[in-house]
Parts: C-alpha cells; structure tokens; sequence
C-alpha cells in the first residue's frame, strides 16, 4: 500500500510539473496576438483620448498591436459587461472609471459583480473635473449659475451617462448648492461636447480631459474644477469647492480584466502600463489635463476601488441620487 501510495504521489507530482512547464511557455509568449481595449464611451470623449494614447504605449512594450474598441452604452454597462464575460486570457481589458466604482449603489442590479468579475492592472491616474460653458455664455463664475438657478432660470448640464463622474459632478453640485440643475445624459463626451458648444445644454462637468483643449482653443469658458484644491493644469481657475463648500470630485482612469486572467500576464499588462503612462509622449498628452499619474501596482488600484465604491455609495445614499 506504502508503495502504491507513494507511486501515486510521484504520478501527480510529475503530472503538476509537467503542466506548470506547459504553461510556463505561454505565459512567456503572452501576447502572441493583439490586444484589445475595450472603452465603454462613444469616440472622441476623454477616456476615449486617454485610451487610445495609452495603447499605443503599450503596443511598443508588447510587441503586439492594441486596438480600442467603443462599446458605449447603459452607464458604461455595455461595454464593461462585454469584458467581464470575455475569456481571462488578457486579451481584452477595459479602461474604467468613476462610473465603475459607482455603479454598484446607483443599479439595482448589475449584469455582473465588481468584487468577482474583474482583475485589478493599474490605476492610471486620476484628477479633477472642470465645469465648463462655452465661450459665448453669460456665466463667468460658479456664483452667476447659483444665482441663475436660484431666481428660477432652468439650466441644464450635459454627462457623458448616468453614473459618470460628470453626473455625480452636477448632482452632488445641486445637492449641496441646493438648486436646481436639469440633467441631459449623453452615450459618451463626444456628443455631450457637440451639443454644449452647439447651445443645447448650458454646462458640462467634463473630464479635463475631454474639455482642455476646447478651453485652450476659446471655444469653452472654465469656471472652476471639481477637486478640493486647485489645479496647476487649470492656473487661475477656482475649486467648485470655494463657493460650494464640502463639493470635492476627481475623476480617474484605471485597467481591469477579466477574473481570473493568469497572474503572470496580468504582471505583464501592468508592465505595460506603467511604461505607457510614464512615457514622455503620455506625459506631455496629459499634462495640461492635470492627471496626475500614479500608475499603480494591482493591489494598489484594487485598495483604491474599494475606498471609492464606500465613499460614494455614502454620497449616493445620502443625496438619493438615482441611475435613472
């Protein structure tokens, strides 16, 4: 029975050896293919921006192609769904934000769990919002749409879709300012842009990253940022917070793939990632959008996730602030 036992134990001994070496190699060759980045807004949006410049980064560190691919929709639903029912290969990551770790306490149900369906990469980077109009507007201040607002003149903001850090932006402005602000979602930045500088919509709480250049080129007017201090991107410009007191949002950008990808390309993807967003060529894309780029290690990103979805399902709760 002794030797029986023992002959078994040396057969599963072997036979685990032998497929750590099988696997090894794959590991080792990962990508043999290109990779895909899976971005739940419309084309021309900030995170779209942030998503394409980074993988073109990453592809020179993989020596692979990276595509973007738009699946916008539902509050980033779509798209983040997509990903979570992808295979755990690393194939195929989705650039996630502030809606990711709201989602969960403004949905009642989700097509999937946050805590089971993803693998944290890396947080990207993270900075303010910028409350913008355009160019040609009344408003110069955060005060001039308070008081717009509180002699009854309905004003609208755009988002890029419910759930967004530009709608957590505007409702947590009207719940703490306590006037009154007509939300107008869009399926991305892009067409929420078209239509503020087209008059449709009075203001937009826009990434910096979807709005710097259009302030740069004249055609929006900033009127403050939404984090709690000022930006060095945004020189002269005032936080929400020094009129609105207690209002802090900062919008971030972050990598997750799907549970249980290999531990071993994941390692690599954030390999990748930190050498695209740390590239002079990411630096310099970014520094007028004042993201400050952290580039973090999995836990890390995965600790900080986890702090935002508390911190906001509080807001959430409090300001009963709704998906729909």
């Amino acid at each position: 029975m002794t030797s029986f036992a023992s002959a078994l134990r040396i057969a599963a001994t072997t036979a685990i050896v032998g497929l750590a070496t099988l696997a090894a190699p794959a590991f080792a060759q990962f990508p043999d293919r290109p990779v895909k980045i899976v971005v739940p807004f419309a084309p021309g949006g900030g995170t779209d921006l942030i998503a394409r410049t980074l993988g073109h980064g990453m592809s020179k560190e993989l020596g692979q192609s990276v595509i973007i691919e738009n699946k916008p929709g539902a509050g980033t639903l779509i798209g983040t769904d997509f990903v979570a029912k992808s295979a755990p290969d690393g194939y195929t990551l989705v650039i996630a934000t502030l809606a990711h770790a709201v989602n969960p306490s403004m949905l009642a149900k989700l097509p999937y769990n946050n805590a089971t369906a993803f693998a944290p990469v890396s947080l990207i980077g993270k900075g303010p919002n910028v409350l913008v109009v355009r160019n040609e507007s009344p408003f110069k201040s955060v005060k001039d749409i308070l008081d717009a607002a509180k002699a009854g003149k309905r004003l609208s903001y755009a988002s890029q879709g419910n759930g967004t850090s530009a709608h957590l932006a505007g409702e947590l402005f009207t719940n703490l300012s306590k006037v009154e602000l007509l939300h107008i979602p869009y399926r991305g930045a892009g067409p929420a842009m078209t239509d503020l500088l087209g008059g449709q919509v009075d203001m937009f709480f826009g990434t910096a990253a979807a709005v710097a250049s259009f302030v740069d080129q004249g055609k929006l007017r900033a009127l403050a940022v939404t984090s709690p201090e000022p930006s060095p991107a945004f020189k002269g410009i005032p936080t929400v917070a020094s009129t609105v007191p207690g209002y802090s949002v900062e919008s971030w950008y972050g990598f997750f793939v799907p549970a249980g990808t290999p531990v071993p390309v994941v390692a690599k993807l954030n390999a990748a990632v930190k050498k695209a967003a740390q590239s002079p060529e990411f630096v310099q894309k970014v520094a007028h959008e004042g993201l400050v780029i952290t580039a973090s290690d999995p836990a890390e990103f995965d600790r900080y996730v986890k702090a935002e979805e508390a911190r906001w399902q509080k807001v959430v709760k409090e300001n009963n602030i709704k998906a729909d």
